[in-house]
């Protein structure tokens, strides 16, 4: 089995921080990519960006120059500093991680159970 655990969601005025953190655990081969997808309410799940290992970090348009991902490969761990948060940012952020559990494996993507951001004053 493979989980993916988040920390770090909570409640934060508008122009405020946050850091987000979600380690992958279990039986895993190689790690593919990780990174952040968010859901507002009403809305359609969407990609806040992605790390792909030794490839080009992507961000969602809304994000750049706010957010940043990053990762500890030794932890199986990504994270995400959020600065200038805005109430649009409001929204459940899920993890992702692309892995393969063995070397036979296919790629396969896992999700964490989410974590809620909320950005009000």
């Amino acid at each position: 089995q493979v989980q993916l655990v988040e920390s770090g969601g909570g409640l934060v005025q508008p122009g405020g921080s946050l850091r987000l953190s979600c380690a992958a655990s279990g039986s895993i081969f190689a790690i593919h990519s990780m990174g952040w997808y968010r859901q507002a309410p009403g809305k359609q799940r969407e990609l806040v960006t992605t790390m792909p290992t030794g490839g080009s970090t992507n961000y969602a348009d809304s994000v750049k120059g706010r957010f940043t991902i990053s990762r500890d490969n030794a932890k199986n761990t990504v994270y995400l500093q959020m600065n200038s948060l805005k109430p649009e940012d409001t929204a459940v952020y899920f993890c992702n991680a692309e892995l393969r559990r063995t070397v036979l494996s296919p790629k396969t993507d896992y999700w964490g159970q989410g974590t809620q951001v909320t950005v009000s004053s």
